[in-house]
């Protein structure tokens, strides 16, 4: 081994690595370091030894490999990286930061590696100052990594993600040579939705979000590979299975948590696919608990989840995390069942090939709005599922003085994080707390900046700092409980409150939306109208703001309202988690149907890279799409010129009459 070149050396451990044997590797690594003491090339040595040891868990061995590779060679950057990493896992946030700026300060010359290093490690630095709730400087640093790596288009999607949460307006800056219309070539899907109210711009940016952030699979099944199970069924229980990061303490977790243990399991065979934090709480458990088949996936890769999948014949998988963190898009992308169903987890249409259905229902996207879909809609009668044993809040009854809040003025609350918040919300807001004098806004608390923010925008509006009182972040029972002080809970748009709302109407507090155009902006009013509130969906935003004045005047007309939430909760729709697995049942056999008979639903993608070219170069800051009346015919406009300038096929959206 003494003999043996840091090449050979190099490509055995791959080898044995690749051969699943890491921890061979890694001694091999140990041993040749100990023969070598005086090679040129030992940090490289110790370097690759710290990498295998992280893979394999063992954190403190891996610093102390990539402490020796930097003890070795100050000047080789990778291991503070990675060394950094090991300490973030430790819980050691100040020791990571400091490697990580080290190497963000430390770069002499000017070459492609240098600027690789310097952008993960400020990259690192930006999760950590996020993770801290330091904002702004997570904002910056980002805003770095963009300027050195223009091209990188998460950078680009986390620095507007940021920038939303802190209520900076306008949104769109330019950064690092992105103009305003290339930063909507590259928004998130998740930051588009919370951006504007367009529809058919959402479609585009998610479908882009596919094609260029996750790319097409190596490998991947069509319908004629699953043609096996078409005579399967019939003998057999539909197997149905859903693919979340979010079973768990989550807010998608808490709406799912009841319905599972509600499938009729003669009928239908039920899997769980696990892709989040390995950590236990009890939502997990009962969840787990109520599956015939939990299968944690998180630590398998793509290959092995898929095999997972494919050995467990699974039919129909819902996808429940959609555009959101953790997804699993590119297991998705090899389709591992024969149909993927887009539900629940992200409010709005996957622009991908290889979801088939999404699931709504009639408000949601009312029928003639299909074609900002690329999936075919599925209706249930109210779409959200939710947990009929959810608490009913804390044991110990809140008080309004224990929360900051004025014991005698109406309490317009809304729980929604402050990416939801645009300019034209809470100018909304503002109006409604200058019409209504005797009143305070209560918002969840995001960091003392967002709310120092907030509260300088009021003051410019004419409205005391003072009326807006922040809720601190804690538990979902104590969180539940202090509903029961807010009178009137005001929705978002373009984002509206979809859990959050649940929760209010649960709890008895009735929520004042105005539906927009798209999903995520629509399913506040089907969660009103599904807890038996109608009237308390507006038709305009000016009504909106009037009828929460009027509210705020007179707190007391609220009471009929939270008494009929109280009284008819056990049988509003909305709580109707039964009838909603029920429903889901009757879908799932209809989709099964349509594969078994040839009709499976093929995803719709017609000029959506045309779509999305046209809606980044359009006014999505100075005008409020949901209530735009010209917004189609622009639309329309646009899209006939750019098919008069070089021809576009026919699609059932904005260019259907073309031949």
């Amino acid at each position: 081994m003494a003999r043996m070149g840091i090449a050979e050396l190099v490509g055995s451990a791959q080898a044995l690595a690749t051969a699943g044997q890491a921890s061979l590797a890694a001694e091999l690594y140990r041993d040749w370091v100990a023969l070598n003491p005086d090679d040129p090339l030992l940090h490289a040595a110790e370097f690759n030894r710290g990498v295998l040891l992280a893979a394999l868990g063992d954190t403190h061995g891996a610093i102390e490999a990539f402490s020796a590779a930097i003890r070795r060679r100050p000047d080789f950057l990778p291991p503070y990286i990675n060394l950094g990493a090991a300490y973030e896992r430790l819980g050691a946030g100040a020791q990571a930061f400091g490697h990580w700026s080290h190497v963000s300060t430390s770069l002499s010359a000017l070459t492609g590696d240098s600027v690789a290093w310097k952008a993960t490690a400020l990259k690192q630095m930006a999760q950590m100052l996020e993770s801290a709730r330091r904002l702004s400087e997570a904002e910056d640093t980002l805003r770095q990594v963009a300027e050195l790596t223009p091209w990188q288009r998460d950078v680009v999607q986390h620095w507007i993600s940021l920038r939303q949460r802190q209520c900076q307006w306008p949104l769109l800056q330019p950064l690092a040579g992105h103009d305003r219309a290339a930063l909507l070539r590259r928004i998130a899907p998740l930051s588009m939705a919370c951006h504007a109210d367009d529809p058919m711009m959402q479609l585009a940016v998610a479908h882009a979000h596919v094609a260029q952030d996750h790319g097409a699979p190596e490998r991947f099944r069509t319908t004629a590979d699953f043609a096996d199970r078409i005579g399967q069924v019939p003998a057999r229980r539909l197997r149905v299975g859903y693919l979340s990061s979010d079973l768990r303490e989550h807010a998608i977790g808490s709406l799912m948590a009841g319905m599972f243990a509600l499938h009729d399991r003669a009928q239908v065979e039920v899997f769980a696919y696990y892709c989040g934090v390995p950590q236990e709480d009890a939502t997990k458990a009962r969840i787990r608990a109520s599956v015939e088949h939990w299968r944690d996936i998180t630590a398998l890769d793509d290959d092995a989840a898929e095999a997972l999948m494919i050995a467990d014949g699974v039919d129909i998988l819902v996808d429940v995390n959609g555009h959101t963190r953790s997804a699993r898009t590119r297991l998705l992308a090899r389709r591992p069942a024969p149909i993927i169903v887009n539900w629940l987890g992200y409010p709005g249409s996957m622009g991908s090939p290889f979801h088939h259905y999404i699931i709504a229902d009639a408000t949601i996207i009312p029928p003639g709005h299909e074609g900002f879909y690329s999936e075919r809609v599925a209706r249930l009668a109210c779409y959200q599922p939710n947990d009929r044993a959810r608490p009913a809040g804390d044991d110990t009854a809140p008080t309004r003085a224990a929360h900051g809040l004025p014991a005698d003025a109406t309490v317009f609350c809304s729980f929604n994080g402050t990416q939801k918040v645009t300019p034209f919300v809470f100018a909304r807001w503002m109006a409604i707390l200058r019409g209504a004098p005797d009143s305070v806004l209560w918002l969840l608390k995001s960091c003392d900046e967002v709310e120092a923010r907030l509260r300088a925008q009021a003051a410019a509006a004419g409205v005391a700092p003072e009326r807006i009182v922040f809720a601190p972040i804690i538990g979902n029972r104590a969180h539940l409980a202090r509903y029961a002080l807010a009178d009137l809970f005001l929705d978002t748009l373009p984002y509206g409150a979809h859990t959050t709302a649940s929760d209010a109407l649960w709890m008895g507090v009735p929520v004042l939306t105005v539906p927009g155009r798209s999903f995520a902006a629509r399913v506040c009013a089907s969660l009103v109208q599904a807890a038996g509130l109608p009237d308390f969906v507006c038709a305009s935003a000016e009504d909106y703001v009037a009828r929460a004045i009027a509210f705020g005047r007179d707190r007391a007309a609220l009471a009929p309202f939270r008494a009929r939430l109280a009284e008819t909760r056990d049988t509003a729709l909305l709580f109707d988690t039964p009838r909603l697995v029920r429903d889901l049942e009757a879908l799932f056999r209809g989709m099964w149907e349509d594969f078994a008979q040839g009709r499976l639903a093929q995803p719709d993608l017609t000029n959506l890279d045309t779509y999305l070219e046209i809606g980044a170069a359009m006014d999505h800051d100075t005008a409020e799409a949901s209530f735009d009346p010209a917004l189609d015919d622009r639309w329309r406009a646009a899209v006939a010129r750019r098919h008069a300038y070089a021809p576009l096929p026919p699609d059932r959206r904005y260019h259907a009459a073309a031949g």
